[in-house]
């Protein structure tokens, strides 16, 4: 199944220059674990919840002096809009990442997580359940 149609295209974005607690910010309201920080419509960074925590606190920074170009992880692992699931779930495995800006070209397009590729997977598994029970002979 292409990322195409699991990934979601709602992202979350903001510039390099957004203040961090812009950023927390942002999260909160959107109930979201990350922000693609995007430079036009191309994606260069990304802040994750915990770069919040790491980069800052573990730092003991002030946080009133920092933007997302402090404490983002810069030039994030990318998939393209046509990859499959499969090649997504190798690539978070490979690099150790839970999410994945989806690109069409240069262009920021969407956004899929390790929780999306979980949930789909549990779906999956529960269709599956439900053939099994209607194929299994009554106790």
């Amino acid at each position: 199944m292409p990322i195409e149609d699991l990934s979601r295209s709602d992202v979350v974005t903001a510039e390099p220059d957004a203040a961090v607690s812009e950023l927390a910010t942002i999260m909160d309201d959107e109930g979201v674990g990350s922000v693609v920080i995007t430079e036009g419509d191309s994606p260069v960074g990304i802040v994750t919840d915990r770069d919040l925590t790491v980069r800052l606190l573990a730092e003991e920074a002030d946080p009133s002096e920092r933007t997302a170009e402090d404490v983002m992880t810069e030039y994030p692992e990318t998939i393209e809009m046509d990859a499959g699931f499969y090649e997504a779930t190798n690539m978070m495995a490979e690099h150790g990442i839970r999410r994945l800006p989806v690109r069409e070209g240069d262009e920021l397009v969407g956004i899929i997580t390790a929780d999306d590729l979980t949930e789909l997977i549990a779906d999956e598994e529960q269709q599956l359940a439900e053939v099994i029970r209607a194929q299994r002979p009554e106790y």
